[in-house]
């Protein structure tokens, strides 16, 4: 979906709605009181309540991309002294951020869209063809920035590891045990790729 300028407007306003008061459950009449519009306004907008929500997530990804480029950055100049802890140092950086509880109402909300979009719900063609894709070119230039081997299919098991332990927070799973299997992944993806190379990794795999 193309966002325009006053689309985007009313979008970031619903997202400022969904965060102080959640979306989930909620009708579009409902979110469109609560963010001072017309229920027809944002059907004219975003097709749909899906549509809508598709949109949302849409946006609040984003959001979450530009975090781990701004958190390279900060990686980056840090004096970390390997490419192997740079590495682990953002992936934890933004475990903290994306698991964070305030951040919870979102995680619930991106995998409610993708729910009804695995059932093709009006308003939410391309969500899933974009699901992925944004964030390995992402992570990908982020690699290159902190000098670490790029290889899309370690990058794909990262972003796969962290929504599925996401899940497993909605869920109800323990976020100390939740928390200790991530930075366990970490290791793993530091002794396996970035201090050994992904060809090895492809090799033992």
């Amino acid at each position: 979906m193309i966002v325009g300028a006053s689309s985007r407007e009313l979008l970031e306003r619903v997202v400022a709605y969904a965060a102080a008061e959640g979306i989930t459950g909620r009708s579009l009449r409902e979110v469109a009181t609560g963010v001072g519009t017309s229920h027809r306004m944002l059907l004219y907008h975003f097709g749909s309540r899906e549509g809508l929500l598709a949109a949302v997530v849409a946006l609040i990804e984003q959001q979450q991309r530009d975090l781990l480029g701004e958190l390279a950055d900060r990686v980056a100049n840090s004096g970390t002294p390997t490419e192997g802890t740079k590495a682990g140092e953002l992936m934890l950086l933004l475990w903290a951020r994306l698991s964070d509880p305030e951040l919870r109402p979102y995680v619930r909300l991106f995998f409610e869209v993708v729910g009804v979009a695995v059932h093709d719900a009006p308003g939410t063609v391309g969500f899933l063809g974009n699901l992925t894709g944004p964030w390995l070119d992402e992570s990908e230039a982020v690699a290159r920035r902190l000098g670490v081997p790029v290889d899309r299919a370690a990058l794909r098991l990262g972003v796969a590891t962290c929504r599925g332990l996401l899940l497993e927070l909605l869920a109800g799973a323990d976020p100390q045990e939740t928390d200790a299997a991530y930075r366990l992944f970490v290791r793993m993806w530091e002794n396996r790729i970035a201090d050994r190379g992904f060809e090895t990794f492809r090799e033992e795999g």
